[in-house]
Parts: structure tokens; C-alpha cells; sequence
């Protein structure tokens, strides 16, 4: 469901702690934590827990043990003291490409009742492996005390069609208090998918549990594709979470700049790539939301890019005076950004307008960097936030105020 600058100074011997961390199998002597500080002054104890490759989504089960997918199409079950258990088996077979692979994990609200797990991966065409898509399974995971397994994988969801290439899948997830499950899809690289009613690329995609459409979608009734979109004019959404008010946020990446923030309204089109705040890799510019008002404009733009991935919104009391503000994990900007918000009238005479509706105003409050490219943030249990890092022998790190 995104943008900060800061640098943080570390000595020789201390990014040398933070650089190695001991794989799972031997569980060396981990590195000693170290703090950063924040663009706007807030120090953080930075302690790394666990390595994965190409780690890319986390989620914790109702007894404070978590999960942790891999692109290359693993599945850790990690402890409370986030140390891997072991593996989960049955995992769907993934052929990891580019930005594909095997991609989020989310529970189910009852999973202490019913086991369920929905997660994300991307599928090859079984005639042309040429031609892929995301895919959303839903599943029940039987755990143990070092691993376990997924039993009866269904597919509920398919990004239509398969397209060449190995970008901007997206495959984000979320389920809405009232059980309906939202997927972040992405426009595949190929532009015009987003603005296309016959696609669910591009989307954010609303449907039932069991892969079902409901009626009461937007443009239900307008053929099998235009009846699972929620919105549209998406480019890569790489993060999607609700916030406390159960209002929806996602971020995605723009193109030369341009990365957002939108606050997810039904039906709203985002615009891309009719409007953007950044410009196309070529060179060629592209019109501003400003340009056209017909387009939903974002919470925040970011130029330059931060390339956003991962959003949570925190509700722990740890970081008690960050209640409500979201965090987004930075691959190109390694950084770990805070985003504030306040409600504000809607009227722009500064009024509350007719029904005393109002809408939150974001503002990027604060940047963390130690130099990694953060791939995903998650809140846990204890309150702390779970930060895994991008790419071969990412890190797992705990964040916590500083002493």
C-alpha cells in the first residue's frame, strides 16, 4: 500500500556489524545493535534478527511467531525472537524472474479459527513461458513446531492476460474489516493496461474470499474484468494496507520520478499514464494531475523516487506519538520513510463541508537509512517495527526507540 533524505553517520567497525549476519543453519553470534537518526532527530536501535535472500513480504500469526516469503519461492516460519524454524512446504513452484516470484502473505482476521492464508506469486503461461501473471491462492497452513505446510491451495484470482516481460506485477494484498480481499495489480510495464476496463491490470482489484466478485463493485455488470475493479490508472503498486479509520492506502511506484501515495476511493481513476508527477525513462514528459482534475490526485508525490515497497500504519504503543502514521520501505532511496497525517476540511474555504466529511492530509515527517534497500515493513506484536531488507542476505531488523 511514499519520500525522506537522511544520512546516517556510521563508523568503519559498526557498518561492518550491520553488513554480516549469521545464516540460519549455524546462528553465529548475532551483530550488535547500533542506532540511526532520523531526518527529524528520532534515534532508533537497530538490531538485525535474521537473513533471507530476496526476502519479500512478511506477516505475523496470532501467537507472535511470523511468516517470511522469499522471491525465489520460500516460505519461513520464524519465532517470536525472529529466528527461522523452518520451512513450509507445499509452497506454489515459482520460476523467479525480474521482479517475479513468489510474492505477499497475508492471515486470515480467523486464523486462530480457521488456518487460512492468502498469498501471492507469479505463474508462467503453461504454453508460452514467454507470457506470465500474478496469481492469489487461498489456502490452509497446518503448522508445527519447526515448519509445516499449505493444504487445500486453491487459485481465487489471476492477473488477465499474461503479458511478456518480468515487471510490475505488483500482487499486493489486504482483507477490509467487512472480509472482502483487495489485490494491488500492476500495469506490467505496458502502460496502456491501466486505463483498460477489459484488463485487471493496472487495478485495484475488489473480491470475495473464494475468488467470487461482488455485486455491489463499481462497474460490476460491464464484463468479468471491469466487475473485479475497485480502481484504476495504477502503474506498480507495491504496498497496500488499511489504515485506522479502515480508509485503504497504497503506494506504488511512478515512472521517472513521480512514486505516490493515493488514498484508494471507489471507482476513482489514478490517472497513469494520462498524468503523472514524473516524467517517462525516455525523457518524454508527462502531463501533471494539475493538468486534468478528472483524475484522483495523490496524497504525496515524490520526485525523485524513493521506489516505495511495504506500508504499514501503526497502532502500537511503543512509538506512542507515531500512532496512526504510516511507514514505507524504500529500495532505490534505502530508507525507511514515516508519514504523518491531519485531518483537514475538504472545503477550500477551510470549512467543514456539507456532512462534516474530512479527508487526511499526508506529509513525509521523517526518513531512517543505514544504507539498504528496504523491501518491506511490518508492526509487531511487541510494538516494535519489523524492517526486511532487499535483496541476497537481506536482513530481518528490529526497530525500537533508542535508550
Amino acid at each position: 500500500m511514499s519520500s525522506f533524505i537522511l544520512r546516517c553517520l556510521v563508523s568503519a567497525s559498526a557498518a561492518s556489524l550491520l553488513i554480516g549476519c549469521a545464516s540460519a543453519e549455524h546462528h553465529e553470534q548475532a551483530p550488535e545493535p547500533i542506532s540511526v537518526t532520523g531526518t527529524a532527530g528520532t534515534a532508533l536501535t537497530v538490531t538485525p534478527l535474521e537473513t533471507f535472500d530476496s526476502a519479500w513480504a512478511m506477516t505475523y500469526l496470532p501467537d507472535g511467531r511470523s511468516l517470511v516469503s522469499e522471491k525465489d519461492g520460500n516460505l519461513w516460519l520464524l519465532g517470536a525472537d525472529g529466528k527461522k524454524l523452518g520451512e513450509i512446504a507445499n509452497v506454489p513452484s515459482v520460476t523467479a524472474r525480474g521482479q517475479g516470484g513468489l510474492g505477499d502473505i497475508i492471515v486470515h482476521p480467523d486464523f486462530a479459527d480457521n488456518s487460512t492464508v492468502f498469498l501471492s506469486y507469479v505463474e508462467r503461461d503453461a504454453e508460452d513461458d514467454n507470457l506470465s501473471g500474478a496469481a492469489v491462492e487461498r489456502a490452509t497452513l497446518n503448522l508445527t513446531a519447526e515448519g509445516g505446510a499449505l493444504e487445500n491451495r486453491e487459485v481465487i484470482w489471476r492477473q488477465t492476460p499474461k503479458m511478456t516481460g518480468n515487471g510490475h506485477y505488483g500482487h499486493r494484498l489486504a482483507i477490509a474489516q467487512d472480509g472482502h480481499l483487495f489485490i494491488a495489480s500492476g500495469e506490467r510495464q505496458k502502460f496502456t493496461p491501466a486505463q483498460n476496463m477489459a484488463m485487471n491490470l493496472g487495478k485495484v482489484v475488489r473480491i470475495n474470499q473464494d475468488g467470487s466478485v461482488p455485486e455491489d463493485n463499481p462497474f460490476y455488470g460491464n464484463g468479468a474484468m471491469a466487475d473485479q475493479i475497485w480502481t484504476l490508472g495504477h502503474r506498480n503498486p507495491l504496498g497496500i494496507a488499511f489504515d485506522g479509520e479502515q480508509r485503504l492506502w497504497v503506494v506504488e511506484m511512478g515512472p521517472k520520478g513521480g512514486d505516490e501515495l493515493n488514498l484508494i476511493v471507489r471507482s476513482e481513476n489514478y490517472g497513469y499514464p494520462e498524468v503523472s508527477e514524473g516524467d517517462h525513462y525516455s525523457g518524454k514528459p508527462i502531463p501533471t494531475h494539475e493538468s486534468n482534475p478528472i483524475f484522483e490526485d495523490p496524497a504525496i508525490a515524490w520526485v525523485p523516487a524513493i521506489s516505495p515497497a511495504g506500508l504499514v500504519f501503526y497502532d502500537g504503543d511503543m512509538f506512542a506519538d507515531w500512532k496512526g502514521n504510516a511507514f514505507i520501505g524504500g529500495l532505490s532511496s534505502q530508507a525507511l520513510i514515516r508519514v504523518s497525517f491531519e485531518t483537514q476540511p475538504t472545503d477550500n474555504l477551510g470549512q467543514p463541508p456539507k456532512g462534516g466529511q474530512t479527508e487526511p492530509v499526508a506529509k513525509e515527517a521523517e526518513r531512517f537509512e543505514w544504507g539498504k534497500r528496504i523491501r518491506e515493513v511490518e508492526q509487531g506484536p511487541d510494538g516494535a517495527l519489523y524492517v526486511l531488507e532487499d535483496k541476497e542476505g537481506g536482513r530481518l531488523i528490529r526497530l525500537t526507540p533508542a535508550e
